[in-house]
Order: structure tokens, then C-alpha cells, then sequence
């Protein structure tokens, strides 16, 4: 089934869909169908690799927090009133 729908995209990315239509001779709707279809799964990893020199770089926590984190609540009080 066909559906149109309409975007309004910045200008360099307007031209950027042009300049690739030209140079492959196709429609401009075939280049951004092509770029809507990516597969999802990339993303991921693509964020993680965006914080993976940050992962573990937090002073002072233990090297197992993602494992015992609730523990490490504990012991720290976390979540607990407190007297005022």
C-alpha cells in the first residue's frame, strides 16, 4: 500500500538527498526510503560505542556496581528516610 507523507528536512540535509539522487540517478524518494530502512540493531551498538571510554571511569565506586547494586544501595542508604 502506498502512503504519502510529508517532512520537512533542514536544508543541507535537502541537498545532501538531492546531490546523492543525481549522482545515482534515482528519485529523491527512493534515497530517503533507502536511509529509513537501516536496521535498527546498529543503533545500539553505535551508542555504545559513543560512552565505552566512560564505562568503568567513575572514582570511587566498586568494579561490581552493576552486578550488586542493590547492595551497594544498602550499604550506602540509599532510598531510606531520612530524620530531619
Amino acid at each position: 500500500m502506498k502512503t504519502t507523507l510529508t517532512v520537512r528536512l533542514p536544508e543541507p540535509l535537502v541537498a545532501e538527498i538531492e546531490a546523492e539522487s543525481r549522482e545515482r540517478k534515482v528519485t529523491k524518494s527512493d534515497v530517503v526510503r533507502e536511509r529509513l530502512q537501516i536496521p535498527r540493531r546498529r543503533s545500539r551498538p553505535a551508542s555504545l560505542a559513543a560512552i565505552a571510554d566512560l564505562i568503568g571511569s567513575v572514582p570511587g565506586l566498586p568494579p561490581d556496581l552493576s552486578a550488586r547494586r542493590k547492595r551497594y544501595l544498602r550499604s550506602t542508604g540509599y532510598g531510606q528516610k531520612r530524620h530531619r
